[in-house]
């Protein structure tokens, strides 16, 4: 069973992300961030590279993509090649980003939180990589406003989180946020079209109250 799981997370998991997480609805939500991001980026959890075609290389002046698998980078690699952005692939997990303190003018984070092990340490992180004036760019799906779908939730996730790759179905993105000190004046939610239980989607910007402007 144990190599049977390796095979999977090795192999077949990072395809089926890249298929679910390829689909139009979410496509349409990180349309509406990723397009914002500029200068020095960092972009948190950049998987097969499904935000590439969305980053703009006339803002963009590089690209550092963080992820643990090496798998999904040979995807990301490619498409950041074809969209001509200076891209550079860093495996390690969010919680220990090895970058120095204020190298980044905007992090990226995408359908990503909802893996990341210990969320808090990843976002003490980002407000440590962030320059003054710089910027959190996030779309995620989390906890639902609706008590029955929260329940479902709550019920599904153990399973779900084991088949796909510790996704979490339930986590409380805007108080996440805002409990590590992030403020974001543009928050926007939604259901998204899809299954409700994975369908409930935050995204905006987020800064931190030391930020002052552009560096």
């Amino acid at each position: 069973m144990l190599m049977n799981m390796g095979f999977y997370d090795t192999y077949l998991l990072p395809k089926l992300v890249h298929c679910v997480c390829g689909q139009n609805p979410a496509m349409k939500q990180r349309a509406k961030v990723v397009p914002l991001a500029e200068g020095l980026v960092l972009e948190i959890g950049i998987g097969s590279g499904l935000n590439i075609p969305y980053y703009d290389p006339e803002k963009v002046d590089h690209l550092w993509g963080i992820d643990p698998s090496r798998e999904m980078w040979a995807i990301a690699g490619k498409n950041a090649r074809e969209h001509h952005l200076d891209a550079e692939f860093i495996q390690s997990g969010a919680e220990s980003v090895p970058l120095d303190d204020e190298s980044a003018h905007t992090v990226v984070m995408t359908y990503t939180m909802c893996t990341i092990p210990d969320v808090p340490a990843a976002l003490n992180e980002i407000k440590r990589v962030l320059k003054p004036g710089g910027k959190l760019l996030f779309c995620e799906h989390g906890q639902a406003p609706d008590a029955n779908i929260r329940r479902w939730q709550n019920r599904i996730n153990p399973v779900w989180r084991r088949l796909g790759g510790g996704c979490n179905l339930n986590r409380p993105i805007s108080s996440l946020l805002q409990d590590s000190g992030f403020v974001s004046d543009d928050l926007q939610t939604t259901y998204i079209p899809g299954w409700k239980p994975a369908c409930f989607n935050y995204w905006g910007s987020a800064n931190c109250g030391t930020n002052r402007g552009k560096g």
